[in-house]
């Protein structure tokens, strides 16, 4: 584990506090928790770049010309 010095605005420690007793955690479990959802997000955006740049209209299309054309299910609908 390590140990980080960081220095924020009172206000956005003043937040942290409040949004920590909120959810009964520590000021470090949410800083914690808020840093690795950020590189989680991050990661998949990487990944899904990675992803469609290997993606081609024709495989597509192929693709959702085997999906057959109904109505969606009532639940279903927007």
């Amino acid at each position: 584990m390590s140990t980080i010095s960081l220095r924020l605005p009172d206000s956005l420690h003043q937040t942290l506090r409040e949004l920590a007793a909120k959810e009964q955690v520590s000021i470090n479990q949410l800083i914690a928790l808020a840093v690795a959802e950020k590189v989680s997000a991050l990661a998949t955006e990487d990944y899904l770049g990675v992803r469609a740049k290997r993606a081609s209209r024709k495989k597509f299309l192929r693709a959702m010309a085997k999906v057959p054309d109904t109505e969606p299910h009532e639940r279903d609908r927007l």
